[in-house]
């Protein structure tokens, strides 16, 4: 799956009902995980005993695939966060509704890629362990490009910042364009100013 190599292929069902008994899980958790997701399996297995080219890192020890057929393609996200926060591992999720696949990576936040057609998603494996491996992965899926010197979660915060700040110059500019007072007008194209500066 995903073009990985045939050494990594593992197939290994998860059963919900395990899920459900290993972790306790609440009627409320079941009822809306049971409406989500039709069934699971960890499909790779990315490790040095699978992949002798790639070291263990010091963070990352694992990385699993999770085949995970969902019943609808507008499923609830809290859903996969549950998943990835009841298993400690590092996990990339090949979400599959129909003929459609959307990947999905739990770093921080929950990055999920946009749907592709199932004979167009690959993902490649770069990095010399596996600590690049997955910060490249989580790039990939996240569509982040990460600075020269910045750690990956440092990368996620600083996105996340400027998203915040696109956001709130949207809304200025939108007051800006709505108020007919020009003493207001300057004042909220002065502030707009100060944060595209700061971008």
């Amino acid at each position: 799956m995903l073009g990985l190599p045939q050494s990594t292929e593992v197939n290994r069902p998860m059963p919900k009902a395990q899920l459900y008994k290993k972790f306790e899980l609440k009627q409320s958790q079941r009822d809306a995980f049971d409406a989500d997701i039709a069934r699971m399996e960890i499909v790779n297995f990315i490790a040095p005993q699978s992949l002798p080219g790639i070291a263990e890192g010091t963070e990352v020890k694992a990385v699993f695939v999770v085949d995970v057929e969902l019943k609808r393609s507008d499923y609830d996200t809290k859903n996969i966060l549950l998943i990835s926060k009841l298993i400690p591992h590092r996990i990339i999720f090949a979400l599959r509704h129909e003929d459609k696949v959307q990947l999905a990576v739990y770093h921080t936040k929950l990055f999920t890629a946009s749907w592709q057609s199932a004979n167009d998603v690959s993902l490649s494996l770069s990095g010399l362990n596996l600590d690049a491996v997955w910060q490249n992965i989580v790039a990939f899926v996240g569509e982040l490009e990460v600075a020269e010197g910045n750690s990956l979660t440092e990368q996620i915060r600083v996105d996340e910042e400027r998203t915040r700040l696109m956001r709130q110059i949207e809304t200025l500019e939108r007051q800006m364009r709505s108020t007919s007072q020009p003493r207001r007008q300057r004042e909220l194209y002065s502030e707009i100013k100060k944060l595209k500066a700061s971008l």
